[in-house]
């Protein structure tokens, strides 16, 4: 099964006079969407009906939908312009299936049904994950910035960084979902394997 992540990606810098420093903020809030069938199948069907609708117009297993933040201050003195405060403000909402089916289930199907949504969930957590890497890397960048002649200069740079890093963590997460869906297969096959013997091959 095919999996993908939604992004909401809102960046607001709003000018202050502060010069307070404060670490990012991570807020990730996790739901769970209920799915039917006794076959795996059933699950397959299930999860593409009732799974998360994504930008794509297509449903998935599971999905981290993430919302950067964030405001920055400029203080302005000496005939220069310097960054007073830069945090950014991470959101994560993860949503994954809940089989209503598992307490009845088959060791075979219970054994496939805990291995598959044990995976979901590591997926989804590696993509909040690397947008919680990212927020962090922007909110050091921002602080890092040099002094300006003008606020009105030092904000256009804030705006390319800004626009920058959001780039490069979209060009990460989808690069993530390229190399998961590459390797499904064969991840799934070696994780069945080991939660029946109990040995990783």
């Amino acid at each position: 099964m095919k999996r993908m992540t939604c992004f909401a990606l809102l960046v607001g810098f709003l000018a202050a006079c502060s010069s307070a420093q404060a670490d990012m903020i991570a807020r990730k809030t996790v739901t769970y969407f209920s799915i039917g069938g006794k076959t795996a199948a059933d699950l397959d069907r299930e999860m593409s009906e009732r799974g998360p609708l994504l930008a794509t117009g297509r449903r998935h297993p599971g999905a981290t939908r993430v919302t950067f933040s964030g405001k920055a201050s400029y203080i302005a003195e000496g005939g220069r312009c310097r960054i007073g405060e830069a945090r950014i403000m991470l959101t994560t909402k993860m949503m994954l299936p809940r089989w209503k089916n598992r307490s009845k289930a088959d060791a075979r199907m219970a054994l496939l049904w805990d291995t598959l949504s044990a995976d979901i969930k590591r997926h989804e957590e590696r993509h909040a994950e690397i947008a919680r890497n990212h927020a962090r890397t922007l909110e050091r960048t921002l602080r890092s910035l040099r002094a300006e002649k003008s606020c009105d200069a030092l904000k256009a740079k804030v705006a390319v960084a800004t626009a920058e890093a959001l780039e490069a963590h979209d060009a990460d997460q989808k690069r993530f979902d390229r190399i998961e869906a590459a390797n499904f297969g064969a991840r799934m096959t070696r994780l069945l394997r080991y939660r029946a013997t109990g040995r990783a091959e």
